[in-house]
């Protein structure tokens, strides 16, 4: 009965093993097309952000897109963003993720403190997704019409992690601007807590139009600012990965001109060790096929071949690389990977 026992366990133990060796894209289980040059993972797991954000709704179309063009199932999992989608990345959790280029930058290099000072760089650029607007709205009438009469309120400043919530409240410390309190919360909790008036004012940084913006928008007058003018100049010298931008009037229904605030741009990722071949027909059927993009969010409107160039640090993975190329774009030399073969 003991020998049985310990066969039992030595059995059990080799299964957890086996189980905890198998990283990003597990290898174990292929539905990769016949003559395929490696063998593709059985599904694929893609970090986006909190629920009613751009990158839920966004993610969701990529998955869309890889089932139905690439044909292997694609889970979209709820996360912190960026920040968050990069370090499961880079710990093999995630296949696929989507990032904003200040988290990226700030993970490839080891800096500031959620890196903990280490160069996360196991992600690989596979194609630009959009632009990510930083919005801040408060309730119309409620005295609150610009960043600068933040000071003394309640502020939601986007899920910890995200790039709202990396870079809000660095704006605010930079410009002087002291709220009473600041949130970190998903989004569809912040919207909820600013219809309970539990916050005076919200943000968040993403593609537009926002869910959660709209969500506010319909059921109380709302008053949406950017940053402009002499703050905007100064976020833009602190931090250049950020760029002057502007929202069309067009994309909400209560703007009744167009907003200036600032923008950053979002970029898909994938994990190095994905197979070359099955990345180069994700970043096909994406580029390839914008109409079923768009569907999702109408953010796809940047998701273009001609934006490859908003990627200009992360190493571009190898699959990503023979695509373009393939179309007849140049890639800097300095974004290929140590693991790129002609």
């Amino acid at each position: 009965m003991v020998l049985k026992s310990k066969k039992l366990l030595l059995c059990l133990l080799i299964i957890m093993m086996m189980a905890v060796a198998v990283g990003c894209g597990d290898a174990q289980e292929t539905t990769a097309p016949e003559g395929a040059a490696t063998e593709w993972p059985k599904n694929l797991v893609l970090g986006s952000a909190s629920i009613g954000g751009t990158y839920f709704v966004y993610g969701s179309g990529i998955a869309n897109v890889i089932e139905t063009k690439v044909g292997i199932p694609v889970g979209v999992e709820v996360t912190g963003g960026p920040n968050h989608n990069i370090q499961l990345v880079e710990i093999g959790d995630l296949d696929l993720g989507m990032v904003t280029m200040g988290p990226a930058w700030e993970a490839w290099h080891g800096k500031e403190d959620w890196t903990g000072g280490v160069k996360h760089q196991n992600m690989r650029a596979i194609f630009p997704m959009y632009q990510t607007y930083s919005q801040w709205w408060a309730e119309a009438n409620s005295g609150i019409n610009s960043i600068e009469d933040l000071s003394g309120k309640s502020v939601g400043v986007g899920p910890a992690g995200g790039t709202a919530g990396t870079f809000h409240p660095r704006f605010l410390e930079l410009l002087g601007v002291e709220p009473s309190k600041q949130v970190h919360a998903g989004l569809s909790d912040a919207v909820s807590q600013q219809l309970d008036r539990l916050l005076d004012a919200n943000s968040f940084a993403a593609g537009v139009p926002v869910g959660g913006v709209l969500e506010f928008a319909a059921q109380r007058d709302i008053q949406m600012f950017g940053i402009d003018g002499a703050a905007r100049d100064k976020i833009l010298t602190e931090w250049p990965f950020w760029s002057a931008a502007v929202i069309p009037a067009e994309k909400y229904d209560f703007l009744e001109q167009d907003l200036e605030t600032v923008a950053i741009w979002n970029v898909a990722i994938a994990c190095k060790d994905l197979p070359e071949d099955l990345v180069y027909e994700i970043v096909k059927a994406v580029m390839e096929n914008n109409e079923m993009m768009l569907t999702a969010h109408k953010a796809a409107e940047e998701t273009l071949v001609a934006n490859y160039d908003a990627n200009n640090f992360l190493y571009w993975h190898p699959g990503a690389i023979r695509y373009f190329e393939e179309i007849g774009k140049d890639i800097d030399a300095a974004l290929y990977p140590p693991e790129y073969q002609q």
